[in-house]
């Protein structure tokens, strides 16, 4: 059998809405290796305030450890109180939404992008992510493209979240999978 992937055929110059010119882009490229991708511990009111410099929407109170990859963070907005653990991994080709009072603990990765296996030449087929208000997201979790999670919800460590999941809940497992309530 012969394969039909033709990735010679994949449209490189495929723009993607980036929102920005290409200076910015290597502008925030430079920073983030110098300020986000560093173990040195910058302040967090130093992080935030470079990322409202590049169009985030960030509220009070940020709390960012060292070594977070955000990949445009003018597709970026977080509310207050919000918690993003070491090398958490924000891939945001589209908007990415943190409501307040969020968690995300080490090395999870919200991927808003990724590509259309279903098509010869894998075309990339991105998406929007939303955690809303109160939930935690786990060390090691993958939430993939066009995701919402729920008010207050938890997402056990190392699950994979590909469908939007409830409010007031538990979830764990790859698939993420039900497991109960949060609050009784």
């Amino acid at each position: 059998m012969k394969s039909r992937v033709r990735l010679d055929l994949f449209n490189k110059h495929f723009e993607l809405d980036r929102e920005s010119s290409f200076v910015k882009e290597i502008t925030w490229y430079l920073v983030k290796s110098f300020f986000f991708l560093t173990p040195f511990p910058f302040p967090n009111y130093f992080k935030s305030f470079l990322l409202r410099l590049f169009g985030a929407k960030i509220g009070k109170g940020l709390i960012i450890k060292p070594r977070v990859n955000i990949h445009f963070p003018w597709k970026l907005e977080m509310g207050d109180h919000v918690w993003i653990g070491e090398e958490v991994f924000i891939l945001n080709f589209e908007k990415i939404s943190i409501g307040n009072n969020v968690c995300i603990s080490q090395r999870a990765f919200l991927c808003g992008g990724n590509h259309n296996y279903k098509v010869s030449t894998m075309p990339y087929k991105n998406g929007k992510i939303i955690l809303r208000d109160g939930c935690w997201v786990g060390a090691n979790v993958f939430i993939a493209p066009n995701v919402e999670i729920g008010i207050d919800t938890v997402v056990s460590a190392s699950s994979m979240v590909n469908r939007n999941l409830e409010s007031n809940s538990i979830y764990a497992g790859n698939p993420a999978i039900y497991i109960k309530q949060r609050w009784e």
